[in-house]
C-alpha cells in the first residue's frame, strides 16, 4: 500500500455515490440515505453538474419544519445545502484531512473533469490511515 503522503482521494473515496436530482423527493431520499447507512449524498442537475449536498443536518431541518407547520415533505431542492466544497480525486490524503480539520464539513463530493465520481468522509480518512499504519489487520 502507499504511504500517507502518496495516497489519493481516489484510493479511498465512496465510488459511484448515491446521486440526488433536485426534484427528487425528500422522503424516498431520506429513506434511501437511511436504509444504506449514508450520511450525504450529491445533488445534481440535469447535466450532472454539482448543484449541492444532501445532509443528515438538512434532513433535520426538514424534520423541524414538519413538526412545527405540519408539513412533510418536499423536494431535496428544498432542503439541500448549496454552499458545496468539493475535492478532486487526485488530491492527497493529507489535504483532504487538513480540510476536514479546518472546516465543520464531514463529506466531501469528489469531482473529476467536473463530475461527480464519488464521496469521501471523515471516516473515510480514518481508515485510509488505519490501513497505511496497520495493513496486517
Amino acid at each position: 500500500m502507499s504511504t500517507v503522503k502518496e495516497m489519493r482521494v481516489r484510493d479511498f473515496m465512496i465510488n459511484k455515490p448515491v446521486v440526488f436530482a433536485r426534484d427528487t423527493d425528500l422522503l424516498d431520499a431520506v429513506r434511501v440515505l437511511v436504509d444504506r447507512r449514508i450520511a450525504a449524498a450529491p445533488v445534481v442537475d440535469e447535466r450532472g453538474n454539482l448543484v449541492g449536498l444532501l445532509t443528515e443536518r438538512d434532513f433535520l431541518r426538514a424534520a423541524l419544519v414538519a413538526g412545527y407547520h405540519g408539513e412533510t415533505g418536499g423536494c431535496v431542492g428544498d432542503y439541500m445545502s448549496c454552499d458545496v466544497h468539493a475535492v478532486n480525486a487526485d488530491d492527497g490524503l493529507l489535504d483532504v484531512a487538513m480540510r476536514f480539520v479546518e472546516t465543520k464539513r464531514r463529506q466531501f463530493p469528489v469531482m473529476e473533469d467536473n463530475r461527480v465520481v464519488g464521496l469521501v468522509a471523515r471516516r473515510d480518512v480514518l481508515r485510509a490511515v488505519l490501513d497505511a499504519f496497520a495493513p496486517s489487520r
